[in-house]
């Protein structure tokens, strides 16, 4: 029986950085570069890097082949099903601490990875946290964010999943809603229309159905001069502070030029 040459039994050294980024750009992602540094920092050994080059080529969202976003300085834990994090909704995040850089009770609300309710108690100290979301993946995922923070996540629809002890205690309420329009949804980039779970992009007929229960309760639960924080569209902005405003908040919009980002933000009465 011949004897079987070297190279047949040969394992194929790993993809180089150059191979990698060859790959991700052939496959028109627009920072090649930069992705493939995330994905060699994050494979836990060479041979896993040709499979996660592979699995990004072929439309997985980067956080999801490496595990995990980077938000507000912080590194996510993100999971298959969950909602990816949005470097734009950093900007929510400065405004909450800008609103009320004293408060003591933060609800992160459709907390998806809890990304939100991460990076506030981070910055705010020692906080009460607590953050919900109808989603039990995301539920799953948020407790392996908030964890090390002392917070608690709760699963349920909008406010029936918090404690009741909460009402009039909450110092920021931070709410990252839905609000994509529904005949909208099949025009998102893939990565998010294949990949993240509907509950998490579909805000109803004109993308503000769960914006407008979120201000219509947030008042019984604001502590005196709490803020409400919700991130929306531009197109959609005039309509969320009018619903901020029914609900007897003093309500303004801030809007980021730089990270296309919106938020709409009203306090309860001191």
């Amino acid at each position: 029986m011949p004897s079987q040459s070297p190279s047949s039994s040969t394992v194929p050294p790993p993809p180089s950085r150059d191979d990698v980024v060859a790959a991700l750009r052939a496959a028109g992602c627009v920072f090649a570069e930069d992705e493939a540094e995330m994905i060699f920092s994050a494979a836990v050994a060479p041979r896993d890097v040709a499979a996660m080059t592979e699995r990004r080529a072929a439309g997985l969202p980067l956080e999801l082949v490496v595990g995990w976003a980077e938000f507000h300085g912080r590194r996510i834990i993100v999971e298959p099903g969950v909602f990816v994090p949005r470097r734009r909704t950093e900007f929510l995040v400065d405004q909450a601490l800008a609103q009320a850089p004293a408060a003591r009770v933060v609800v992160d609300l459709c907390c998806g990875s809890g990304a939100v309710g991460a990076a506030l108690a981070a910055a705010l100290g020692a906080v009460e946290l607590h953050a919900a979301d109808i989603d039990p993946a995301a539920v799953r995922c948020a407790r392996r964010n908030i964890a090390a923070l002392g917070g608690q996540v709760h699963t349920g629809d909008l406010f029936t999943a918090l404690p009741d002890g909460l009402r009039g205690r909450v110092g920021i309420l931070a709410a990252n809603v839905p609000y994509v329009p529904s005949d909208e949804i099949g025009l998102l980039p893939a990565e998010a229309r294949d990949h993240e779970p509907l509950v998490a992009l579909d805000g109803g007929a004109d993308g503000l159905d769960v914006l407008r229960r979120v201000a219509a309760e947030a008042p019984g639960w604001l502590a005196p001069g709490g803020c409400l924080l919700v991130e929306t569209g531009s197109r959609q902005a005039p309509a969320a502070v009018a619903a901020f405003t029914a609900a007897g908040l003093r309500t303004r919009l801030a809007a980021s030029d730089e990270g296309h980002a919106h938020v709409v933000i009203g306090a309860a009465p001191s």
